[in-house]
């Protein structure tokens, strides 16, 4: 029986889901997946030109070549634009080989019209650079360049004087390992480096005026089986090329050396005559590899795996057959099939063959087999093969499944890569049963003194009391659909007092039965000597369980004597993550006193002596009379004469209202109106009363 104190509630609940969920996750996750539309959908966002245009020739190629390959008609091609560009760097003396080699092969693609004059200036100019002495790359460039031109212009001399010169300067860069060196002057081979001279080589021996000597072609052949001796191989039993720093270069990652081995040795492999006979566990364990990458979430790794596929699809190397499950999480509840699918990497369908199920055996038992030797049965409207159920003997938990791949036509075992027997992690998953569930409390000599039923598929809720010299006891058994015990990942007793101290115990089995018994009294410096009410709540889960279940069971009112003076004090309450989300505190703040107001006669008085130049002003007007003899009669002037005297008198109204009712706000937002329209129209009527006054003093 262990004992820990707990975070606060919802964290246990997040998990026991996450482990539940990364369970199974793990379990699909290891099983490899062909091509599919996913990696179609992602190649539309990965792939897209910004702002119209591709950043260069090379990741213009790049993404059409994957588009090619995955069958997908770019709505977004910018073709127009993108032959401008192959046609500017096609005709410029100054392109580098690397930029022509680009512009070629994204005009392998697009089909841009360039003129035949175009590619004879480029082969002449790319056959001098390959007689002078150069690094590998430029070799690989050139040359590359003028398979090209040979694919995209029949008309154009681009065959080797001497092919048989360039084929041994390139051969010179090699190492006893089967690797290449970048150039005479490094010492450090390269496995990327590899790739480009296998390429390169098969150019030379696809533009050589004459054959090349058989023997230095056999020399080559040894170098690859003396390089795939050297492969590396990661934990999942893939393979893959491993590229260490070279000095004056960019490192290249595993897939990007891989994708260039791969590149390299079936281009070779297609000009030559005669196979190359690599292993067919290392073409498999090649794919698999690349698949085990995902989908890669960058433009150039998308391109490396996509085009490497591609090529070991392309009978030049033997073509490996991908085994998939479109699940591996199966419920006996619903009682699925097991379906396999079994294609080659790009997703293409698969020679008629026979799956069979060797045998499958318990994860925690191999010695133990449950299953073994059942062919599954195709189904030729969805191209799987079926298992229709499981044996009984096929219970909840996780188990691995022996798969071979067994081809109809013998024959076709040179042509595909199998891969002998594949390994397959399954999670059976299913209703698991809660049986003779039991709480009670014991006395000190170990006798039941309050005993009761637990029903774990209800709500009912339990109560109990318990003293220090007293013990809690709660028992239940597990058991799955075919009866057997079953031993969940977390099964966990929880009790939190009413101060939301938690302390969380891990429940152990004996047998068929699950147990943990609580000895209050050799608790109670655990406990912190807190007496009261405790919730009690019992937590089972297992990826394999599909009723994990948190359950409140009850509670328990615990009598516990007095702390000592030195025991240790509770934990402060766990604080809720969301509080800081919840409505804040109320803010009570006092103002000052008003101050003391003078008496009323003394303010009426006040207010009499205010109006009292008004009341002079009437009267004036009234003793005066109204002039309105310089009132506009015209109908504008007097229409700017009216809104002028109506706009005074808003403004005084304005000005009794803020005395009366109004904030400072509001008058000054409404006094800005106002007195536009004041300005606007007094400037008006002035204007019109000052030119009438000059007409009347001219006249």
């Amino acid at each position: 029986m262990a004992a820990v104190r707990a975070p606060p509630p919802f964290p246990l609940f997040l998990v026991l889901a996450l482990s539940i969920s990364a369970a199974i996750a793990a379990a699909a996750t290891t099983v490899l997946q062909p091509i599919s539309d996913h990696h179609r959908s992602a190649a539309l966002n990965l792939l897209v030109p910004s702002h119209g245009s591709f950043h260069s020739l090379q990741d213009a190629y790049e993404a059409h070549r994957v588009f090619e390959i995955l069958g997908i008609e770019e709505k977004q091609r910018v073709s127009t634009d993108t032959c401008k560009e192959v046609l500017e760097n096609l005709r410029s003396s100054s392109s580098s080989l690397k930029d022509l080699f680009y512009a070629l092969k994204v005009n392998g693609i697009l089909k841009c019209k360039v003129n035949g004059e175009v590619f004879k200036g480029i082969a002449s100019r790319l056959k001098a650079s390959i007689s002078d002495p150069s690094p590998l790359p430029d070799l690989y460039y050139s040359i590359g360049s003028l398979v090209l031109i040979k694919g995209q212009d029949s008309n154009v001399d681009v065959l080797l004087a001497d092919a048989t010169g360039t084929f041994q300067s390139i051969k010179a860069l090699s190492q006893s390992d089967g690797k290449w060196r970048y150039s005479s002057n490094k010492t450090e081979s390269s496995a990327y480096a590899t790739g480009l001279a296998l390429e390169a080589l098969a150019g030379v021996i696809s533009l050589a005026s004459s054959e090349i000597d058989q023997s230095k072609v056999n020399t080559v052949k040894s170098d690859i089986l003396k390089l795939f001796d050297s492969i590396e191989k990661n934990d999942d039993g893939n393979f893959y090329f491993h590229e260490e720093s070279v000095g004056g270069h960019e490192h290249q990652d595993s897939l990007s050396t891989t994708s260039s081995v791969v590149r390299g040795v079936t281009a070779f492999a297609a000009e030559v005559s005669g196979e190359i006979n690599l292993p067919g566990d290392k073409t498999l364990g090649l794919a698999n590899f690349l698949l085990g990458t995902g989908i890669p979430g960058n433009a150039k790794d998308f391109f490396n795996q996509v085009e490497s596929l591609a090529f070991l699809e392309s009978k030049r190397v033997t073509i490996p057959l991908i085994l998939s499950l479109p699940e591996t999480v199966y419920s006996l509840t619903k009682k699925g099939q097991l379906k396999v699918r079994v294609s080659t990497a790009l997703g293409s369908a698969a020679p008629p063959l026979i799956v069979k199920l060797v045998r499958a055996f318990s994860s925690g038992a191999k010695d133990s087999t449950i299953i073994e030797s059942k062919e599954l049965q195709y189904d030729k409207r969805s191209g799987l093969h079926v298992l229709d159920a499981f044996t009984n003997n096929v219970d909840v938990g996780s188990y691995v499944f022996v798969f071979e791949i067994v081809l109809h036509d013998s024959r076709s075992e040179q042509v595909y890569a199998t891969g002998g027997q594949i390994h397959v992690p399954i999670y059976v998953t299913g209703n698991i049963e809660v049986s003779n569930a039991e709480i009670g409390v014991l006395g000190d000599l170990g006798s039941a003194e309050t005993k009761k039923t637990l029903d774990l598929a209800g709500n009912g809720i339990v109560s109990l009391s318990a003293n220090h010299l007293q013990k809690l006891r709660l028992s239940f058994q597990l058991t799955t659909p075919h009866g057997h015990v079953f031993k969940p990942h977390q099964a966990i007793f929880k009790l939190r007092h009413e101060t939301k101290v938690e302390h969380m115990f891990v429940i152990g089995n004996v047998g068929k039965k699950f147990e943990i018994t609580l000895d209050f009294l050799g608790l109670v410096e655990k406990l912190f000597y807190l007496s009261g009410k405790y919730d009690i709540e019992l937590t089972v889960g297992d990826a394999a369980m599909e009723n994990s279940f948190i359950r409140l069971l009850g509670h328990v009112k615990l009598d516990l004597p007095e702390a000592p003076e030195k025991a240790a004090q509770p934990p402060p309450p766990p604080v809720d993550p969301y509080s800081r989300y919840g409505p804040k505190a109320e803010i009570t703040h006092l103002f000052r006193a008003p101050e003391k107001r003078p008496p009323q006669n003394l303010s009426i008085t006040f207010l009499a002596l205010i109006l009292l130049p008004f009341l002079g002003f009437l009267i004036g007007l009234l003793r005066l009379g109204v002039n309105l003899k310089n009132f506009p009669s015209s109908t504008v002037p007097a229409t700017f004469a009216m809104l002028f005297q109506l706009s005074i008198g808003a403004v005084l109204l304005l000005y009794v209202l803020f005395w009366l009712k109004l904030d400072l706000f509001t008058t000054l937002k409404t006094v800005g109106f106002l007195g536009a329209l004041l300005m606007f129209s007094g400037h008006r009527i002035l204007s019109y009363l000052a030119s009438t006054s000059t007409k009347l003093k001219s006249a």
